[in-house]
């Protein structure tokens, strides 16, 4: 029987190797397709000023941050990456993913896909409201810039208050526990019942970070989406069994 496989697409470059650790354990069984929108991108050398430029945010769109393969990070926007993913996506399937899950909690329009594609957004939006009910909920996010969307995107789903703060998952190791768990202890204070480390970059680690430092159940988004991915490869079996769909939304 062919080893069923997961696309991991990172808006990053891949390979993830902070990602694994955490993300192999949750799937047994399970081969591990990684690829990145930005594979093709050089972050070194006189291009990288301009790199990072055309990557860039719009004005008044809300930045997205990810990790890079020399473990760097780079501020992101979103019409940028679409073709990107879709390449990303399509190399993931060419490789046998049964399905791919897209490695970003921010949100998304369609992107064309042939196979089931994840958008971890809403996996995690909806699994942690189903989860919290009506109790106050704090954000953990990766940008001060992102704040007030998540404040935004989680009140549309969360019946209780929402507050946010801003933790850098992909800062020099200690210094970002330190921040995930000053940032988990402000919004306990601030009277969140529940944490939520919102963005794919956080780590287990970091989330026990968060428990020790805030006394509150913490919810890690890349734990939420990959469970659930995985589920879906399962529900395919092989990779010859998953049927054609429509493109995904992060909607």
């Amino acid at each position: 029987m062919i080893t069923p496989a997961l696309g991991l697409v990172t808006i990053g470059q891949a390979p993830r190797a902070d990602l694994r650790p955490d993300a192999e354990p949750l799937l047994p069984g399970v081969r591990l397709v990684e690829h990145g929108a930005l594979d093709g991108e050089r972050f070194d050398g006189p291009a990288e000023p301009e790199t990072r430029r055309l990557l860039a945010p719009e004005p008044g769109e809300a930045p997205l941050v990810s990790r890079l393969r020399d473990g760097g990070s780079v501020v992101l926007g979103h019409k940028a990456l679409v073709p990107r993913i879709e390449r990303a996506v399509a190399r993931a399937e060419g490789d046998g993913a049964a399905a791919t899950l897209l490695l970003c909690t921010g949100h998304f329009p369609a992107v064309r896909a042939s196979r089931p594609l994840l958008f971890a957004e809403p996996l995690v939006l909806r699994g942690v409201a189903a989860t919290v009910g009506p109790d106050p909920v704090g954000i953990v996010c990766p940008h001060p810039a992102q704040a007030e969307d998540a404040v935004h995107r989680w009140s549309e789903v969360a019946p209780g208050s929402v507050r946010a703060a801003p933790a850098n998952p992909y800062a020099p190791p200690e210094q970002a526990l330190q921040e995930v768990a000053a940032a988990a202890r402000t919004l306990a204070e601030g009277g969140s019942s529940w944490i939520v480390l919102d963005c794919i970059g956080y780590t287990e680690r970091m989330r026990q970070a968060a428990v020790r430092a805030a006394g509150r159940p913490v919810l890690l988004a890349r734990a939420i989406a990959v469970r659930m991915a995985g589920e879906v490869v399962a529900a395919f079996g092989r990779p010859s069994q998953a049927p054609a769909t429509h493109a995904g939304s992060g909607s």
